[in-house]
């Protein structure tokens, strides 16, 4: 059971990889693209687990409607927004995306 789970991560994981710069998806897209609709709580397992790669930009993952769920999983409670806010998104009250469908990044569209 751990080894589908370490594949499921890793496939999540080089979606994460694939999200540009000032976009954003979410935890249920990310799942939706690897065929796994319902699976929006498994991707946020694998985003938890993500401390492991520290080169993954997993401060671009967010819960469907925008929000830096997240946030606390950072070194700092301010990091993910910092990091977004870098890359042009803009953040509402230090939790939500201002205009969140002008930065989703949706892989099942993007990733042909």
């Amino acid at each position: 059971m751990k080894k589908n789970h370490d594949n499921f991560f890793s496939s999540v994981y080089q979606v994460v990889e694939l999200i540009p710069r000032g976009r954003v998806t979410s935890y249920g897209a990310i799942g939706k693209y690897l065929g796994m609709k319902s699976s929006a709580r498994m991707v946020g397992w694998a985003m938890n687990a993500a401390h492991a790669h520290p080169h993954l930009p997993a401060h671009r993952v967010v819960n469907a409607a925008g929000l830096l769920t997240g946030k606390h999983h950072f070194a700092t409670p301010t990091e993910m927004e910092e990091r977004l806010t870098t890359e042009g998104i803009n953040i509402k009250d230090g939790i939500k995306i201002i205009d969140f469908n002008s930065v989703f990044w949706d892989p099942e569209k993007e990733l042909l």
